[in-house]
């Protein structure tokens, strides 16, 4: 099947494109209003990327919102009357000089061209996808619109080697797990159509985005000034367009996605995902490079793949690109979220490109991946997170680098909670037994403790400490650890509180510091208790 043709990205012409934000403003192109009009089952089935239902709901409206979306995100073939009337400011010629639109033959879309002309029953279709964007994050409420490269939904079609893409899941999960405190310079690398560098535009007093593809630097400008956000925008590789600068924040989806490279000389290199590196090396060099762009106090927040091959620690890899980091007093923080075998992770990205088990180059593409990860060893695939921050002040000490697992997910800001946990890592390194005993920590609020215990029985089996914020973690305890976190209120130190419940308990306060103390370490790092 041949993937869909790509055009150029809609031009930056300033009278054209406030016309189209008027029009779009005064349509409700937003997404509680589509949801509205669609409704939950339609609505729940277009994240599913089942376009079925919304078509049919939308397409006996007149709703201008309704119209919108059938035009741009479903793939409609629309009479220029009709575009017209959805479009008054901005008008259909408007469109075209824009790049949105374009005239759509007898067959739809692939058809044979047919001429624009003036009369209303002209056929057109869109020529990107122009979706609104609804969103909160820690700065507040957002309402923006965000053009991209046409989807599957309109195409019909795999996605070509330069797609660009539109929000997807990933792009969420980085903007929710983002630090929004106030920034000078932030660095959205591997910007592709801009969505983190907008939200970072939102705390940071100057922007730089960057990426590989030219198509892509060019739906970011667009998407900017359709938002009216200022960006300053470099072409370049990786950390190339901004070699010997620092920044506050550095922010990266980069293309971590791992492809088979015997393969990628035909046609399953796919830009927006694929670093056209061999494995995952492509996150090993970045990591290498990164630390030496971070300002005093400044954080880097990524998501990556990793290989875990046979024998391995799942963060044998991500240990090892860390070092250079720790080594230059940076502190690291790898959570790896989920984990696939070689054979759902090459279903997973096969299916992402366009291609679907009915079609011919299935088998082939499947067999690649496979092939590739058994070259390697490998076992599983894991994705997650990858947070650097430099410590504000130059210490003599190596940074600290936690892994962990935390499938969980809690209620509240993951962003605020990830923020708090790093600043942690910093301040604990410089506590030493004594000064966290003299410290008044505070058990965090949404901490919550359950007791398993066999009925009739006084004893509990078994003491959890369940988080309710963050990652949802539950960490085991023990009489004395529990008795210690719970009357943790700020009133007295550690240390008093902990000989309280020893003379309490009888148990011998050398033996109970050397146990309690480790653990509420840990639970300061997780936020489970805060100083």
């Amino acid at each position: 099947m041949p993937t869909d043709s790509p055009t150029l990205p809609p031009r930056l012409l300033t009278a054209e494109i406030a016309a189209l934000r008027a029009d779009l403003v005064v349509a409700g192109y937003s997404s509680a209003r589509l949801d509205e009009l669609l409704g939950p089952v339609a609505s729940a089935a277009l994240r599913r990327e089942n376009a079925v239902p919304a078509r049919r709901m939308l397409e006996p409206l007149t709703d201008p919102a309704a119209v919108l979306l059938r035009l741009f995100t479903l793939g409609a073939v629309l009479p220029r009357a009709q575009v017209q009337a959805v479009l008054p400011s901005l008008g259909v010629d408007g469109a075209l000089r824009l790049g949105l639109l374009g005239a759509a033959g007898p067959d739809g879309p692939g058809g044979a061209a047919r001429p624009t002309g003036d009369g209303p029953g002209a056929a057109l279709h869109a020529l990107v996808d122009l979706a609104p964007y609804s969103a909160s994050d820690d700065v507040g409420e957002i309402d923006w619109w965000i053009a991209s490269d046409r989807s599957e939904l309109a195409t019909g079609a795999p996605l070509g080697p330069e797609h660009v893409l539109g929000v997807g899941g990933a792009s969420l999960t980085l903007a929710r797990i983002t630090p929004r405190e106030p920034a000078r310079r932030v660095l959205d690398l591997g910007c592709g159509g801009g969505i983190q560098a907008l939200h970072a535009s939102r705390h940071a007093e100057h922007v730089i985005a960057t990426d590989l593809s030219e198509r892509a630097l060019g739906f970011a400008a667009f998407n900017a000034a359709l938002n009216g956000i200022e960006l300053e925008l470099r072409q370049g590789s990786l950390l190339e367009p901004v070699h010997g600068e620092t920044f506050d924040l550095i922010l990266s989806n980069p293309p971590f996605v791992i492809t088979p490279r015997a393969a990628a000389a035909g046609d399953t290199t796919w830009t927006y995902r694929d670093g056209g590196r061999a494995g995952d090396t492509l996150l090993a060099e970045l990591l290498w490079e990164l630390p030496a762009h971070l300002a005093p106090g400044g954080s880097a927040v990524m998501l990556g793949n990793w290989e875990i091959r046979g024998g391995e620690d799942w963060d044998t890899h991500p240990r090892a690109w860390m070092q250079p980091a720790t080594a230059d007093g940076v502190d690291a923080w790898v959570l790896q979220r989920e984990q696939e075998d070689p054979a759902q992770y090459a279903e997973t990205w096969v299916r992402d490109g366009g291609v679907t088990s009915r079609d011919e180059r299935w088998p082939a593409l499947t067999e690649a991946w496979l092939d590739d990860f058994a070259s390697r060893d490998v076992e599983a695939i894991g994705f997650g997170y990858l947070l650097l921050r430099r410590p504000e002040s130059a210490m003599a000490r190596p940074g600290v680098l936690r892994t962990e697992l935390a499938p969980g997910t809690g209620s509240g800001s993951l962003a605020s909670h990830l923020s708090a946990s790093l600043r942690s890592l910093a301040v604990l390194e410089e506590l030493d037994d004594e000064a966290l005993s003299g410290s008044r920590p505070v058990r965090a609020d949404d901490l919550i403790e359950r007791r398993h215990l066999i009925p009739g029985e006084w004893d509990p089996m078994l003491i959890e400490l369940v988080q309710g914020a963050g990652f949802a973690r539950m960490v085991r305890a023990d009489q004395l650890l529990a008795a210690t976190v719970g009357a943790l209120d700020g009133t007295l130190t550690l240390g008093q509180v902990l000989g309280a419940v020893c003379a309490l308990t009888d148990a011998d306060e050398d033996e109970a510091r050397a146990r309690v103390l480790p653990a509420v370490r840990e639970l300061l790092i997780t936020q489970m208790v805060t100083l």
